[in-house]
Order: C-alpha cells, then sequence, then structure tokens
C-alpha cells in the first residue's frame, strides 16, 4: 500500500476480519483476480459499483461497458472517488487505481477505451460491491 493516509484506516487484522479473502488479497495485497472469473465481469444491471472495503460508490453502472479484457471495464469513474498511481511492477509502466476513502487497490486504467472517454478503467471484481 502506499504511504498515504486515507480517511478510513483500519488494522491489516481489522480488514482481513472484515473481508473475504480473496477480497484482502485484491484490496489490500494489490492482487489480480484471474479473468474472466469476477462476478461483476459480465454484469450489467442499473445501479452503483462501491468498493467492496468502505462502500465509497466508485463507478455508475451507465458508464460500464463490454471490454472482453475479463475484468469489469468503465469509462469514467465517480469524480474524487480513485487515487492514480504510477505502477513499474511486471516490466511495465501502468496508472495502478485505489479508492480515495480507504486505499484499497482496484485495478488499473488505460487508455485504450473504446467510448469517447478513450479511458478504460479495467477493475478486480472483487474490490467491488453493487448496489
Amino acid at each position: 500500500m502506499s504511504n498515504t493516509e486515507y480517511p478510513i484506516h483500519k488494522s491489516e487484522d481489522e480488514w482481513k476480519a472484515e473481508l473475504s479473502p480473496e477480497a484482502y488479497r485484491v484490496l489490500r495485497r494489490g492482487g489480480t483476480e484471474f479473468p474472466h472469473s469476477g462476478a461483476y465481469n459480465l454484469h450489467f444491471e442499473n445501479g452503483t459499483y462501491c468498493c467492496a472495503a468502505c462502500k465509497t460508490p466508485l463507478f455508475e453502472s451507465t458508464h460500464k461497458f463490454r471490454s472482453g479484457c475479463g475484468w469489469p471495464s468503465f469509462d469514467k469513474a465517480i469524480d474524487g472517488t480513485i487515487e492514480y498511481l504510477k505502477d513499474t511492477s511486471h516490466g511495465m509502466i501502468r496508472t495502478e487505481i485505489r479508492c480515495a476513502n480507504c486505499g484499497g487497490h482496484l485495478g488499473h486504467v488505460f487508455d485504450d477505451g473504446p467510448t469517447e472517454t478513450g479511458t478504460r478503467y479495467c477493475v478486480n471484481s472483487a474490490s467491488l460491491d453493487f448496489e
């Protein structure tokens, strides 16, 4: 996790007690779920996608699209809810996205989206809840 102080701060033991093992691995350890395995990959109901750790609204369903990449994809986040960090892991340069409220790892954002925004937020289902 980054050195940023987030509005919601809990110990790792508290996060482990509150989150499923998979959500903990993704949100608190920066893991990635297997492609095409997440509950929200092909989920297209109307509503809001929230951080699974702190319940902060992150994405509206109107901004979700079928990317074919294997993870839920959005072309726009709710303003002020996402933190953007440079990620140089795995021999490439990417932009990691985290919940700005609790610091939970969500996935990455790319500039190859097919909509007018040109943006593709590639998000782990394990980091999301849906309302």
